[in-house]
């Protein structure tokens, strides 16, 4: 039922009133700006896209780089979705059946913008009346009362505005107003309350789960703080990128949403400094997707539909070369996989073996190609056409709506093989193919959707995951699957056989106290050395704890040597340092032997020799789930109850047929030596030790 115009007028005078003012300017005032190009007479430019991208827009959909996609989008099942539509929504169900509604309705209206195809637009209608049939768009509350819009509220505000684009004259007058005044009613309140929440925190006065929303299985997740928690996570710029486009389609329209648009660029300046200067993102890559996404969507539409150009507010190029950095492909063997769930009705993603990705935390998600494509469109960067174009997935619609298949592509420069990221990630590898290695080391501080993790490694070498970081963690902590994501079930330092500090989950997924520190970081011809020291984050466990350290030295493709030291002052403890096995697909195994340990993979194997300061004793082992939450084996060198210990542990990698060469330790002096042969190379190899300096390493 439509508002009448005395109600609506009422309704937007006391949002106007209540939004803060702001002294930025909202014009282009720079006198190097470029301007957009007038529209031939009589032609409309939309949100993300003008009537003469079309045909551009059009061959997208036949690129092999975009086939599986628009296959997939193409083959949905338009009697199901009208079924789901009009028989199994349930208006209280914001967490799985709004969504679906929200996905229903930007694939059905972006294939008739396509296709012209009328049965499309009969769905897509439908879908836009589903979802104004909604009392409210989403789960979360400010005050008992005023919905906060987080996820559906936002992104399901802008799929309505871009539907309205992308079904142009198929939408009626009387449609697309009420199409607008849905969007001002329940979307720009919910967009507004959250991010004007992360901005005055102070000013919040509590935010909860709705009462009025099917969310039961969270409810036991306090919100109390996530205003300042989510402040510095994705789930701050995804609200902040959907009131800024709001602002921009009824800017000049509306007075009050010259207000919104100040909150919104305010915001997203404020959230630019969650990546490094070199564009780095530390909530993972899965997340970076999503985020740099919907910053990339506001700045676009920003700047098509007002002239302003902040479409420099963080490093894209960069940023997608930290992407480019977290690509890892595997070895598809086409092997089944376990499925396991967050909430009743949803499954966990998987990430396709050609799409691998270093997954540090809860990433979980394939490099998407459309930032990419954005970036090499925007910023006339060679590499991030690269990206677009090899590199990743293509996921998300608007690859389709940015890639230019004319844009100048070059590949990656030898200088990004190793890759110290100004978050303190390390990723250093060969290449980019299957077959080449990757090694990544996990320094650095926390972050939202983090494990517990510090120094912990991935290693690929041959097509096949040997060091591994497992995927799909619980998201919600009485789940037996949340032990995935501490630090027992990483290729990490146990002190006495407890992790580094991590929180116990009851305000969510969000970011730990503990941190790690690159100290030392080489490369050269070949090889590449790093040293990370995370003793502060043991120390928050252990007060007697005063130094873990962790070094690599990576000698390319197939050698990789860990020195693990770790002292405590006035006590005495054991230490333990696990190398997990990748047994997602049930085809990894790990087993012991008297000084070492083999893990086995269908076309690669991992061969570890030990050697320590102190007694050490190797077992082979799994996780404590039951087989029904996964099966995890992994090796474990344990060294005897000390003060002191140095653990060196030399990795070499061979494809499944091959023999590993003879690598020999010894210790003379504080100096380890590891020398013999392997692959076909010589290796001599010294490291010094002295204290709590960076071990002098000779090569």
């Amino acid at each position: 039922m439509k508002q009448s115009r005395r109600t609506f007028v009422q309704m937007t005078s006391l949002l106007a009133a209540s939004l803060p003012l702001a002294s930025m300017k909202l014009h282009a005032d720079s006198p190097d700006s470029p301007s957009l190009a007038p529209l031939a007479a009589g032609k409309r430019r939309g949100l993300l896209f003008d009537e003469s991208d079309l045909p551009r827009i059009r061959a997208n959909t036949t690129d092999p780089r975009f086939a599986d996609l628009w296959k997939t989008k193409l083959a949905a099942d338009i009697s199901a979705d009208t079924e789901f539509l009009q028989h199994g929504l349930r208006l209280t169900n914001h967490v799985m059946h709004l969504q679906r509604v929200q996905q229903i309705l930007e694939r059905a209206s972006f294939i008739y913008f396509v296709n012209r195809d009328p049965a499309q637009l009969v769905l897509a209608k439908l879908a836009i009346r589903r979802m104004l049939d909604f009392p409210e768009w989403d789960s979360f509350v400010e005050g008992g009362r005023q919905v906060v819009g987080l996820q559906r509220a936002t992104e399901g505000s802008v799929l309505l505005l871009l539907a309205i684009d992308y079904l142009g004259d198929g939408v009626s007058t009387a449609e697309r107003e009420e199409i607008e005044q849905a969007v001002i009613t329940k979307g720009v309140p919910a967009c507004h309350a959250a991010v004007y929440g992360m901005k005055y925190p102070d000013r919040v006065r509590g935010w909860d789960w709705n009462p009025r929303s099917e969310v039961d299985e969270f409810r036991h997740i306090n919100l109390k703080r996530w205003p300042l928690i989510l402040n510095a996570t994705n789930l701050k710029i995804i609200p902040t990128g959907s009131l800024g486009i709001v602002a921009c389609y009824f800017r000049g329209r509306l007075p009050q949403a010259e207000g919104w648009l100040e909150l919104a660029r305010s915001s997203a300046r404020s959230f630019s400094t969650m990546y490094g200067s070199d564009g780095c993102y530390d909530e993972g890559v899965s997340y970076w997707g999503y985020t740099t996404m919907f910053l990339a969507l506001f700045a676009e539409v920003l700047w098509r539909t007002q002239g302003i150009d902040d479409r420099q507010l963080i490093n894209y190029p960069g940023s997608v070369r930290y992407a480019l950095a977290m690509t890892m492909p595997t070895i598809d063997d086409h092997r089944k996989l376990a499925d396991y769930q967050h909430i009743q009705g949803y499954t966990m993603p998987t990430v396709k073996p050609k799409h691998d990705i270093v997954n540090f935390g809860d990433a979980n998600g394939a490099v998407d190609v459309c930032v990419a494509a954005w970036v090499a469109r925007t910023h006339g960067d060679a590499l991030s056409q690269y990206v677009a174009r090899e590199i990743g997935e293509a996921k998300q619609l608007y690859g389709l709506l940015w890639y230019d298949p004319a844009a100048k592509e070059a590949p990656p420069e030898p200088a990004l093989l190793d890759h110290r990221m100004a978050n303190d990630l390390v990723v250093s590898r060969t290449g980019w193919g299957a077959q080449d290695s990757v090694l990544a080391l996990r320094s650095g501080g926390p972050a939202n959707h983090e494990h517990a993790d510090r120094n912990s490694v991935i290693f690929k070498a041959y097509g096949e995951r040997l060091l591994h970081d497992p995927f799909r963690a619980a998201y919600v902590a009485t789940q037996r699957r949340w032990l995935l994501r501490l630090t027992e079930a990483h290729t990490a330092v146990l002190i006495d056989g407890k992790g580094h500090q991590y929180h116990d989950g009851h305000e969510g997924t969000n970011a730990s106290w503990a941190f790690a520190r690159v100290t030392g970081f080489r490369t050269g011809d070949g090889w590449m050395t790093v040293t990370s020291d995370a003793t502060d984050a043991y120390q928050l466990v252990n007060d007697k704890v005063v130094r873990v350290h962790r070094t690599l030295v990576f000698l390319k493709p197939d050698i990789v040597i860990f020195l693990d030291r770790v002292a405590l002052k006035g006590a005495t403890a054991t230490v333990q340092v696990r190398f997990q096995a990748n047994n997602e697909d049930a085809a990894g195994q790990a087993t012991a032997e008297a000084a070492g340990f083999t893990i086995t993979r269908p076309h690669a194997t991992l061969h570890g020799r030990t050697a320590g300061t102190g007694e050490l004793q190797v077992r082979a082992t799994r996780l404590a789930l039951e087989e029904k939450d996964g099966v995890y084996p992994f090796a474990e060198v344990e060294s005897a109850a000390a003060s002191q210990h140095e653990i060196l542990t030399v990795c070499s990698a061979r494809p499944a047929s091959d023999a590993h060469g003879k690598l020999e330790i010894s210790r003379e002096a504080g100096r380890w030596r590891v020398q013999g042969a392997h692959g076909g190379r010589s290796v001599q190899v010294t490291l010094a030790t002295a204290g709590d300096a960076v071990p002098v390493i000779s090569i």
